[in-house]
């Protein structure tokens, strides 16, 4: 018998506790993204001659008070213009180090062996946070043949410095400037928002946390920024029990996989399952005249049909029976992963599936 490629992510029906720190963040604290334009030295040949590259690399000289002859290009095939990227985390503060990301940005064909110039990396508002250099750590590599055949392995134009940036201006925060901290919630839900409201208010008193909506629980907080830091750790450490997950069913059509929530359920509903097959043969006949009948050789089509079908069978579900009831029926009779899928958006439509049903 054919068993059905079902993988069914059933939630239990009792939710654990969780705490806040693992389903909320607190507003404000957040990490902030810096990107700069550099220059990589030392390649061994693999880097680039390029106009933006001669210009940046002409700028550089002249930072450091040297003047090329005027008309005069320089041979800069072990420079490399890249760009330069990091994340900077919340309270990160001046010299900490953070990890950057190098990428080239013309056409060397390798950063190996590479070292980044120092650079300014700045944020959305034009200001510099922090100032990148090091000696990159590159994964990929690539080969070239003197007959034109290459190959390559992973990204060779793309590596990281660990811990090469120099934090050198602190982010403000709003997390000690309100009399308030507000939780976002990771997934927005009105139960689950209730619910941590509840659980805050349990601990601390009625009225001291409110739900804003769906996403966001606003909390009063002392303004001592060390009494605000350990009302934070108790309150980010509180246990509650979310809400569950909405009822959905998702089918991916390319693998056939399904996934289905703990609380979709079937209303009444009657299924049949079969297998209608038609074999089509053809067997075509020669028609040969006789020796001397003057006649014309001629092909007579000969078609076979046969028609086979196979045994159906239909079950039926009273109401509130989970999809695991429908898999387990389902495989009983054999069907393939098409076939569930079928069933599923019949059923759908016939309006005896509770939920959203996400084909993918």
């Amino acid at each position: 018998m054919k068993r059905l490629w079902f993988l069914a992510l059933l939630l239990t029906a009792s939710v654990q506790a969780e705490r806040i720190k693992d389903v909320a963040s607190v507003a404000g604290v957040r990490d902030n993204q810096l990107v700069g334009y550099g220059l990589v030295v030392g390649l061994p040949g693999t880097g680039e001659q390029s106009p933006f590259t001669e210009q940046s690399f002409a700028s550089m000289l002249r930072n450091f008070g040297i003047q090329l002859p005027s008309g005069r290009r320089p041979n800069i095939k072990n420079v490399a213009a890249v760009a330069v990227s990091a994340t900077l985390p919340p309270f990160a503060k001046p010299g900490q180090q953070i990890d950057i990301t190098v990428s080239s940005v013309g056409s060397a064909k390798s950063l190996r062996g590479g070292t980044l110039l120092q650079t300014f990396l700045k944020g959305v508002d034009g200001q510099i946070y922090a100032l990148g250099q090091g000696n990159l750590v590159v994964s990929g590599f690539s080969a070239e043949g003197a007959d034109g055949s290459k190959i390559v392995g992973n990204t060779p134009t793309a590596g990281r410095i660990p811990g090469g940036a120099i934090v050198e201006r602190e982010v403000a925060s709003p997390f000690a400037h309100s009399d308030f901290i507000t939780f976002n919630l990771h997934r927005a839900d009105f139960t689950t928002a209730k619910r941590m409201e509840d659980a805050i208010n349990d601990l601390l008193g009625p009225g001291v946390a409110q739900a804003l909506d769906g996403a966001s629980v606003q909390v009063r907080a002392p303004r001592d920024v060390d009494q605000r830091v350990s009302y934070l750790s108790t309150l980010e450490n509180l246990t509650f029990d979310p809400a569950t997950e909405s009822a959905k069913v998702i089918v991916n059509s390319r693998t056939g996989t399904i996934v289905v929530g703990s609380e979709v359920r079937l209303k009444p509903a009657a299924i049949t399952h079969g297998g209608l097959t038609i074999t089509i043969t053809e067997n075509p006949q020669v028609s040969q005249p006789n020796a001397f009948g003057q006649g014309q050789t001629v092909v007579t089509p000969n078609s076979n049909v046969e028609v086979t079908e196979s045994q159906a069978r239909m079950f039926y579900f009273d109401p509130g029976v989970t999809l695991q009831d429908l898999v387990r029926a389902v495989n009983q009779v054999g069907a393939a992963p098409s076939d569930v899928m079928a069933i599923l958006e019949a059923l759908k439509q016939a309006g005896a599936l509770s939920g959203e049903l996400i084909v993918i």
